[in-house]
């Protein structure tokens, strides 16, 4: 599965609206957001970079102002974290990553159930929008730029769902991204603290998930915050397969 995780993260950065391939590595750059998590470089699975390909890749963030920044799964390419670290990359995270396929989906059937929704409208995409800032503690600020996000991940072929709180805002929700690779990567399952405990990330995630393996995907993927969240994906079907490495260049390190 490390292959295929990896895979998929080459291909989903190549989505991105500026993409720069340098040996060995794909980098995909948000223009309007310098956030890290948005702007970042994966491996190419099996690759083995040289000093000079990871100096090349360094430029590239250089010259942009940002971060030099990768994620991904190490054992697809063995030969990356060493030719990073001794570059001076150090570990920002590992996550572990789950895996969910149709044989071991499981849909949560009680009556209680929230009842889960696709965004259409403006005003929707902002209130999920708006629910994920504040469930991620303000990490992403609501902003008519993620709201546009969201947006364009349905229409791309992804998927957004949310639950509406008794008002008709939004109480939580996520989004998957578009198949690639025969897999996709389901991403930002948050929920106000005020309707924790009810339910909802369980239903939005078993709904996206199901989502994409009516569109044909053999597998859904996503990382854990906590065991508790840990706890929800694996009553859904999801399974543990293997980890994803966050690495990035200290301040200090770069000249």
């Amino acid at each position: 599965m490390d292959i295929q995780v990896q895979s998929f993260a080459a291909a989903n950065l190549r989505r991105r609206p500026v993409v720069v391939e340098t040996s060995g590595f794909v980098a995909g750059f948000t223009p309007d957001d310098d956030s890290p998590y948005l702007n970042y470089a994966t491996p190419l699975p099996s690759a083995e970079p040289t000093e000079r390909d990871v100096a090349a890749l360094i430029g590239v963030f250089r010259e942009r102002g940002l971060l030099p920044r990768l994620e991904f799964a190490p054992e697809a390419a063995p030969g990356v974290a060493p030719a990073l670290r001794a570059a001076g990359f150090g570990t920002e995270a590992v996550h572990e990553y789950l895996v969910c396929t149709p044989h071991t989906l499981t849909t949560p059937q009680s009556a209680d159930s929230p009842h889960v929704e696709t965004p259409t409208t403006d005003v929707e995409y902002a209130a999920v929008d708006d629910a994920l800032a504040e469930a991620f503690g303000g990490v992403f600020p609501p902003s008519a730029q993620g709201a546009a996000r969201l947006r364009r991940t349905q229409q791309r072929g992804g998927a957004v769902r949310f639950v509406r709180t008794p008002q008709g805002d939004c109480a939580g929700g996520a989004s998957c991204s578009p198949p690639a690779e025969d897999t996709a990567e389901l991403s930002g399952v948050g929920t106000r603290p005020a309707y924790r405990s009810h339910g909802i990330a369980a239903a939005v995630t078993a709904a996206l998930t199901e989502a994409m393996f009516t569109q044909g995907a053999g597998s859904v993927w996503l990382e854990y915050s906590g065991a508790g969240s840990r706890r929800v994906y694996e009553r859904v079907g999801y399974q543990p397969q293997g980890t994803r490495l966050y690495l990035s260049l200290p301040p200090e390190q770069r000249p």
